[in-house]
């Protein structure tokens, strides 16, 4: 059925749809994984200081497998990296599962970078909803396939309550739910219809350009930074909060609360945020992101009060949003088809780079440059913000200075 050319307009949607459905089902297992990923390492780890690194491990394998995974999509086709992955997701919480029955905190690491690889596919979900629509469509298939992500973090956090206490041994039941979520995967993307590149291409002797070229085009190069300052900068300042809420007096329910929040500030918006691109440009829409995450972490300096609290993770996923869709549909309308290995490789590793570090910075800024002191930590957190939002800021207005013709 799907191997069938459909016609452009149904293609695009159809293709949208899956990946929509894709986000929303197969992407609850990381809300799931990120609600007990730590509390297992903890209960696991020979050290409490330690608890959080399998979090950081699943980053890291994100990072890593981010270039060879959009490789391998480009010469086999996307149905066959996101199945790849899906299996991948698989053996990682199988082997977490295995860990936490035998109590093995190295296993449970290991299953953590394997899930990092599932987490890598998941993020090009958004760069296949571009592959087969139109230009007019893309920032708008974009948005729509990461609102889906507002129904994994409500499925998520919902089945970790049903599987959480499930088993004997705490969080294995969890885990081997996301098992069979994966299961899920090989019937979803059977109805995708992207063709591969590395097919269509293959008599061809062009092949796009280098990635030295490509880091010289000034699109592709102000887009990726302001998706590593927008995705990070979030990460960061995310990553803080439930230890800045609880260590400023307030109860552990606030926190959730004020997550729960940010989440719907990250993805309701994009129910709208692509038609916003379509009538008022990417460029534009980026830099109103840029100026929301400034404005986050602004109110985070100006006091601790609960109420300071929620209006900076409601605009801190304001500015997430508006930040990492436009820069990603700026990337999406800088490259040729028979790039895209190249460049969604190059962005994702530069992006989940920069995650990786801010999610090892946060822990470091919060507890331990202020003597435990919960508001001076969150100071130094959100004063962290300045230098990377002026180098994002400062390339996009580079950018729409120069020239249209050398654009």
């Amino acid at each position: 059925m799907s191997d069938i050319p459909a016609p452009p307009a149904t293609r695009e949607m159809r293709n949208t749809i899956v990946l929509v459905l894709a986000q929303a089902l197969l992407g609850a297992q990381m809300p799931m994984i990120f609600t007990v990923g730590g509390l297992a390492g903890q209960m696991l780890s020979p050290n409490p200081c330690f608890a959080t690194l399998p979090l950081s491990l699943i980053i890291l394998g994100s990072v890593l497998s981010a270039q060879p995974m959009s490789e391998f999509m480009a010469a086999k086709g996307r149905r066959a990296g996101f199945i790849l992955a899906n299996a991948m997701g698989a053996l990682g919480a199988a082997t977490a599962a295995y860990a936490l029955f035998h109590g093995s905190f190295a296993l449970f690491m290991l299953g953590s970078f394997f899930t990092g690889t599932y987490m890598s596919a998941q993020g090009f979900y958004r760069f296949a909803a571009t592959d087969t629509a139109s230009a007019e469509f893309q920032p708008k298939a974009i948005s729509y396939v990461m609102a889906g992500g507002l129904v994994a973090a409500i499925i998520g956090p919902q089945l970790v309550k049903v599987t959480s206490e499930a088993m004997v041994v705490p969080f294995m039941a969890t885990y081997l739910a996301i098992i069979a979520i994966n299961a899920l995967g090989p019937i979803l993307f059977s109805f995708l219809d992207i063709p591969a590149p590395g097919r269509r291409k293959k008599h061809e002797r062009h092949e796009g350009r280098s990635r030295r070229e490509l880091l010289k085009d000034p699109v592709i190069l102000v887009a990726m930074i302001c998706a590593m300052v927008s995705y990070a900068l979030m990460n960061l300042v995310m990553t803080s909060t439930p230890l800045a809420v609880v260590g400023c007096g307030f109860e552990q329910a606030d926190a959730a609360n004020i997550v729960s929040a940010h989440v719907l500030a990250m993805y309701v918006p994009s129910f709208f945020t692509g038609h916003l691109i379509a009538r008022f440009g990417k460029e534009a829409i980026v830099g109103t992101g840029l100026a929301i995450l400034a404005a986050a972490g602004a109110m985070a300096l100006s006091g601790v009060d609960l109420a300071q609290f929620y209006a900076t993770l409601i605009l801190l996923g304001l500015g997430w949003n508006f930040g990492f869709i436009g820069a990603t549909a700026m990337l999406a309308s800088a490259h040729s088809p028979e790039e895209r290995g190249h460049v969604q490789g190059m962005n994702d590793f530069v992006v989940f780079g920069g995650v990786f570090l801010a999610s090892l910075a946060s822990g470091g800024l919060m507890n331990c440059t202020q003597s435990g002191n919960a508001q001076a930590g969150w100071q130094a957190v959100n004063l962290a913000m300045i230098p990377f939002l002026t180098l994002a800021g400062a390339a996009l207005i580079w950018l729409v200075l120069r020239p249209k013709e050398t654009r």
